[in-house]
């Protein structure tokens, strides 16, 4: 049975005060995130796929944590590094290419993962099926003034 927040949720994700929200989004993903143990996430409620990545920091070497939309593609998790809209690449798309080897936790699973920056034509294609799925991106895109790393994660 499909969510009914779903539709919902995707057309929302398209409007652009959505992404002055940001703050408030993660602080709340977070705070569902530890008190379900990583069950719960707020992406997740919205009936859409999320996932808790964690990098490895490319400064500091430590295990770096954020909850991401994601587009289930295959056996493969794809992240676009959109950042809300924001000029400046996420964190996470640093620390990944300095190391491409992460975990991604889903419904508290833990799964280990190598990243793989798409490029050329292959991320056109991908950002085509990107949109189909998340229209937003294109809106993030304009904002952010930049193009949107797109990551396929696969399992290792």
């Amino acid at each position: 049975m499909r969510n009914p927040l779903e539709p919902f949720a995707r057309k929302l994700g398209t409007r652009p005060f959505v992404m002055t929200l940001s703050r408030g989004i993660i602080w709340t993903d977070q705070k569902l995130h530890r008190f379900f143990g990583g069950r719960v996430s707020l992406v997740g409620i919205a009936g859409l796929p999320s996932l808790r990545l964690t990098t490895t920091g490319r400064k500091s070497g430590l295990p770096r944590s954020t909850n991401l939309l994601y587009f289930p593609h295959g056996d493969d998790f794809v992240l676009t590094g959109s950042n809300w809209g924001r000029p400046n690449n996420p964190a996470w798309t640093y620390n990944l290419r300095a190391d491409p080897k992460a975990t991604v936790g889903i419904r508290a699973q833990v799964v280990e993962v190598k990243a793989r920056e798409l490029e050329g034509a292959e991320y056109d294609r991908m950002w085509s099926e990107l949109l189909a799925f998340w229209p937003g991106y294109e809106m993030e895109r304009v904002a952010a003034g930049r193009p949107l790393p797109v990551f396929v994660l696969s399992r290792r």
